[in-house]
């Protein structure tokens, strides 16, 4: 799990992370059209950034990256262990979104490269977006506008309901979920829920024991389940044959979580009488590029290109957030809110700081503070956290032999990664 061999850019020669602001080259590589606010937050602190609008495919995000520190991607661009392989000066990758499984979480970590997203900057952009689309499908508010702009006046309050009084079944009652209950709740909806962690429910909130429950139970069904691989194909003709019949259905989670033939078949014969979604198993890559679905020209069914957290207000938010991590931990080392790695805070002050990220196994921190008071180097403070198989230790030191250290530390059997970095007051 070593790092490699390369020199580095900063003050520690040897393999490990880039070093502070001061190195040569510190570049940074944003894709997929991300908010100039997280372009403005790096060039801010000293990033020479490249804004790029599309997705870009292995081959080309490998050449891209060459000499790159940070990276910022959205959920179109997949960063496989080949990348991070290729790659191995690259220190941090910054997921501007809520989801995380377009990243090799596992090959990221086992480089030292943590990874940190947004989990709460557009929560209520993609709540507010199923509290319409629930609202448009009641009112069939679509079919009345293709009509009126077709030349036919259809006044007629068939299929027409009202969401208060109705029941929300909502899958996955995490960031996401829980803040459409309580929106939704205080419609008037009756919201039951379904978790496969046990969840605190919020409000009036009626938590169901099994999936099967929910489905023959609520009325509208959402799913807001998360993007792990074990989720693919989980909504299919089984699950849409327990629901009610004329239900109303909605994905803004994952594209490959739900069968859309399956889908398509029940829309067709009536049994679920709209859906509403957001995430498709293939998504273009750009603007503009093609887009074909099996549930393309079917009524009461409304599609939307994945802009379910795409409000100015949530991309401003989430370009703002995870720049703000990724300079953060580039000048201090700080890997809080990570999702792949130990979490540490560190603490102001100037000093010379060493990250030091190893395998968690006994006896590291020992030989790291016995090799630190060989070289009459003193600990002005120390932080240590563990996450799985990895350690995280963040030493502030003062001493003149400080350079010897770090090629020692950095020579340690279980060291990953080493950073040296000199932070601010």
């Amino acid at each position: 799990m070593r790092a490699g061999s390369g020199p580095l850019t900063g003050t520690v020669d040897g393999a490990g992370w880039a070093g502070g602001l001061d190195s040569p080259a510190v570049k940074a590589l944003l894709l997929e059209n991300i908010h100039t606010d997280a372009v403005k937050a790096l060039e801010a602190n000293g990033f020479d950034v490249t804004h790029h609008r599309a997705a870009m495919d292995e081959d080309e995000l490998i050449d891209a990256l060459d000499g790159v520190t940070l990276l910022g991607i959205r959920s179109k661009t997949n960063v496989t262990a080949k990348v991070l392989e290729a790659r191995p000066n690259l220190e941090a990758i910054g997921a501007f979104c809520i989801g995380t499984n377009q990243i090799n979480l596992n090959a990221a970590a086992g480089l030292g490269v943590p990874v940190f997203n947004a989990p709460f900057s557009n929560t209520r952009s993609v709540v507010e977006l199923a509290i319409g689309e629930i609202i448009a499908m009641a009112r069939r508010l679509f079919d009345k506008s293709s009509a009126l702009h077709e030349g036919r006046w259809d006044k007629s309050a068939k299929g027409s309901h009202e969401v208060r009084g109705r029941s929300l079944g909502i899958v996955g009652y995490g960031n996401i979920g829980s803040q459409l209950s309580v929106v939704a709740e205080s419609l008037g909806m009756r919201v039951y829920f379904y978790d496969v962690v046990d969840k605190l429910a919020l409000g009036n909130a009626q938590r169901c024991s099994s999936l099967q429950e929910l489905l023959e139970t609520a009325e509208t069904i959402s799913l807001h389940v998360d993007g792990r691989p074990g989720n693919a194909g989980f909504f299919g003709e089984k699950e849409f044959a327990m629901m009610r019949p004329r239900s109303l259905f909605l994905n803004l989670a994952r594209g490959f979580v739900v069968d859309h033939d399956a889908l398509r078949d029940n829309l067709l014969s009536g049994h679920i009488a709209g859906a509403a979604v957001d995430v498709f198993p293939e998504e273009p890559k750009a603007n503009g590029d093609p887009f074909s679905s099996v549930l393309q020209g079917i009524p009461n069914v409304i599609l939307t290109p994945h802009v379910g957290g795409s409000t100015a207000e949530a991309q401003q938010d989430i370009g703002q957030f995870v720049a703000n991590k990724l300079v953060d931990f580039h000048q201090t080392g700080s890997t809080v809110m990570a999702v792949n790695m130990p979490q540490a805070q560190v603490s102001n002050g100037a000093t010379v700081r060493l990250l030091h990220l190893h395998t968690n196994v006994p006896g590291v921190l020992a030989r790291m503070n016995q090799a630190i008071a060989d070289h009459s180097v003193n600990i002005d403070r120390q932080t240590l956290a563990t996450h799985g198989e990895l350690g995280y230790v963040i030493t502030d030191v003062s001493g003149d032999r400080v350079d010897e250290l770090a090629a020692v530390l950095r020579d340690l059997p279980e060291t990953v990664r080493l950073r040296q970095v000199t932070t601010k007051a």
